[in-house]
């Protein structure tokens, strides 16, 4: 995954995560193309101009840990999330590009992509 990484234009694109937990309602997260999965942003997504993959096919959640080119940018505003009682920033979804339905692990806490699990693990 590291070399893949590395072979990227960097800056270029963004790749996002779906990370999807029953509880919360943020989208996953959102590195820029190049950069480590440590660097990746846990976004709230702004639907406005593009709805989410699983969304739009009316399936929430239904892409759990699939990955995904993105098109968009970050506004610079912050979203609040309730549930987790946390600020996110807000990525502006413009399209979205299927990489791989079975990525990489990213995470070392066990039962990190289980939806049910409250835990908000951090890529590394």
């Amino acid at each position: 995954m590291l070399e893949e990484i590395k072979s990227e234009p960097r800056d270029a694109y963004y790749v996002g995560r779906r990370y999807f937990k029953t509880e919360y309602k943020f989208w996953g997260f959102v590195r820029s193309s190049g950069h480590p999965w440590s660097e990746a942003k846990l976004v709230m997504l702004n639907e406005n101009q593009k709805l989410a993959p699983d969304r739009n096919s009316e399936k929430l959640g239904s892409d759990n840990n699939f990955e995904y080119k993105l098109q968009g940018y970050f506004s610079g505003d912050t979203v609040y999330e309730p549930a987790s009682n946390g600020m996110y920033p807000e990525f502006v979804l413009k399209g979205y590009e299927l990489r791989t339905t079975t990525p990489a692990p990213i995470y070392r806490e066990p039962g990190a992509t289980n939806p049910e699990r409250r835990i908000v693990a951090r890529p590394y």
